[in-house]
């Protein structure tokens, strides 16, 4: 009995040992450090020369990783073509036309790949090239945690339903934000978020999310058109200005340009939030923000303090990229970024 009872003791330890290990030893900083020493320069050379060449490419690659981890994970299944087997993200309604930087992508692995051949997944190079996006456009930069493989699939689904929609509500970005494990907080942190040129596009419909990487992007008119004439928790003046370039009328400069932040559009800061006290907010998701809600404090506080809103964004960013990783024996290093192995 005692031998038995000994024996039950010990299993449940063990397995209590790997469920521990599993759900916290994923990802860690250090996780090239040995086999790819060059990795983050090589990276940082990369991005660096995109934005050079299109400033407007650091917020595309940060809006990459987003649209990455807020699909099954950040598992690199954004980057994948469709094949004979499945229909991949890129042709989902919030990346259609829309979704880009896959190029600059390509070219970081080339990259890397000359240094340490099959050691770095390109789920791990988008989460780095977003982190130095951000840094080199003038925000805060953070450890990135490292150690996630590819995934060998992707799902069209998934991503029409698990990115939010510009016209959502605040409860429903919350809930949105709460199912991955993402507070409040990070919700209006990473309401900074990515490049909104093109928006979701969902048949006839037209949608496109903006939060927090909203200050360094722009928007279609057809994106915020609905809001400049038909919103009344919008300022007057910054209404007509912008319908000065987006007709009323659906068909008409509906991919004229506007910037999201209109004080800083290429600069990654917090005026993104003093737009927001102003009424000023682009799209309609954004102002949610700032109108009334649970959320008004928060805004209140990064308009006021830049250093706070770096800090919450930066540990935003970090908890974003520990959204269901594939690690491990999962997954695989992809050769190259837009097929499997």
């Amino acid at each position: 009995m005692a031998s038995s009872s000994c024996s039950t003791f010990v299993f449940g330890l063990a397995l209590l040992v790997i469920v521990f290990s599993s759900a916290n030893a994923t990802l860690y900083t250090n996780f090239y450090s040995s086999s790819c020493p060059k990795l983050f320069d090589t990276v940082k050379r990369e991005v660096e020369s995109a934005i050079s060449k299109e400033t407007r490419m650091g917020a595309s690659l940060l809006r990459l990783f987003f649209h990455d981890c807020f699909v099954n994970g950040c598992d690199g299944s954004i980057l994948l073509d469709d094949t004979s087997s499945f229909t991949g993200e890129k042709n989902a309604g919030p990346n259609r036309n829309s979704a880009r930087g896959f190029d600059v992508i390509d070219k970081i692995k080339s990259a890397v790949e000359k240094h340490c051949q099959g050691a770095v997944s390109c789920a791990d190079i988008l989460a780095i090239a977003a982190r130095d996006s951000v840094h080199i456009l003038g925000g805060p930069t953070w450890d990135v945690k490292l150690g996630r493989r590819d995934s060998k699939a992707a799902s069209q689904s998934a991503a029409n339903n698990g990115i939010p929609r510009p016209t959502s509500n605040l409860n429903q970005l919350i809930s949105r934000f709460n199912s991955l494990g993402l507070s409040t907080k990070d919700l209006v942190a990473l309401s900074v978020l990515y490049d909104s040129l093109l928006p979701w596009q969902q048949s006839r419909n037209e949608f496109h999310f903006m939060l927090g990487g909203h200050t360094i992007g722009q928007a279609r008119c057809t994106t915020f058109r609905a809001r400049i004439y038909n919103e009344t928790n919008i300022e007057s003046s910054f209404a007509r200005m912008r319908q000065s370039t987006c007709p009323r009328n659906s068909g008409s400069g509906d991919n004229n340009l506007a910037p999201i932040d209109f004080a800083t559009p290429t600069f990654f800061d917090n005026h993104y939030f003093k737009n927001l006290i102003q009424k000023k907010g682009l799209i309609h998701s954004d102002q949610q923000l700032y109108n009334g809600g649970s959320t008004d404090s928060i805004v209140h506080t990064y308009s006021a303090n830049p250093a706070s809103f770096f800090a919450d964004f930066s540990a935003a960013m970090i908890k974003m990229g520990d959204i269901s990783p594939l690690t491990g024996s999962q997954g695989e290093i992809r050769k190259n970024c837009r097929r499997v192995n």
